[in-house]
């Protein structure tokens, strides 16, 4: 079935192309277009938001995968329910005009031919939402939503808004700033790229865990010789324990990323020499 669909007026399009050019921008070093592709997505999909909370339940659709049948077809029903039920036309269409015309100020029209990998399933969504089906059509097209969120996700970053080639020339920057990467360096980088369309919820759980066994094995570096025989030794290893400590009261941002980064490549320096 053709779809007939203005991607500018569906808010997952719009989330996922915005940080599809968030990515783009942090990957060129672009620090205008990283700074007003974050405040236009900080400013409009926060959550609790108009589009934050069209945003979730597109979300809570689409990235079902794997489910019985009797899941998914409550699911798209409670989803169908509470957006017919809570959301205004008029209201969802002010904020996605604020969004249209920032980023044709801010950024550049340019933004809305981003390539969205998962763009057909949010068309038809978006349609299944928002327009007045013919029985036929809806029916039709809820068929298909079912059939994606009952059947495995073999493309399990699908909802991830980068591909591997974008994901690849971000590594080599950072690989020309830090020498080669290790693979929990990558694992960090690969979840923070990913912590824009996540809201930072994986970035956040993965960090609590690095960062502990980061902590483990610079306290227990204070016990080899070549360290505590060395008064300088001692004191940097507890400045580095003490910005890991500072982490708790922090916000994640770049700055931290690359902290980490460097405390990584410490740690690895420790374990080898150990």
């Amino acid at each position: 079935m053709k779809l007939r669909h203005n991607k500018k007026r569906n808010t997952a399009f719009l989330y996922e192309t915005l940080v599809k050019e968030l990515t783009k921008s942090i990957v060129n070093g672009d620090v205008r277009r990283k700074k007003a592709a974050l405040s236009i997505l900080k400013e409009h999909f926060k959550k609790g938001s108009v589009l934050g909370n069209e945003l979730t339940l597109y979300k809570d659709v689409v990235e079902s995968r794997g489910l019985d049948y009797e899941t998914a077809q409550a699911i798209l029903h409670e989803a169908k329910m509470v957006y017919w039920s809570g959301f205004k036309n008029e209201m969802v269409h002010n904020e996605q005009s604020q969004v249209i015309n920032k980023v044709n100020k801010d950024l550049s029209k340019s933004v809305f031919s981003n390539f969205v990998p998962n763009y057909k399933d949010l068309a038809t969504l978006a349609q299944i939402f928002n327009d007045d089906l013919t029985v036929k059509k809806r029916i039709m097209l809820e068929k298909q939503v079912l059939k994606n969120m009952v059947s495995e996700n073999e493309e399990k970053q699908k909802m991830k808004p980068i591909d591997k080639l974008t994901f690849k020339t971000f590594i080599e920057k950072f690989n020309s700033t830090y020498g080669e990467l290790q693979e929990n360096q990558k694992e960090l980088l690969m979840q923070y790229i990913y912590s824009f369309s996540d809201g930072g919820v994986g970035l956040k759980i993965y960090l609590n865990e690095e960062i502990k066994e980061l902590r483990k094995v610079i306290e227990e570096s204070l016990g080899l010789e070549e360290i505590k025989s060395d008064p300088v030794m001692v004191e940097s290893t507890k400045k580095v324990i003490g910005v890991i400590e500072e982490y708790k009261s922090k916000k994640f941002d770049e700055k931290m990323i690359s902290q980490v980064l460097n405390i990584q490549r410490l740690v690895k320096e420790i374990q080898s020499d150990g």
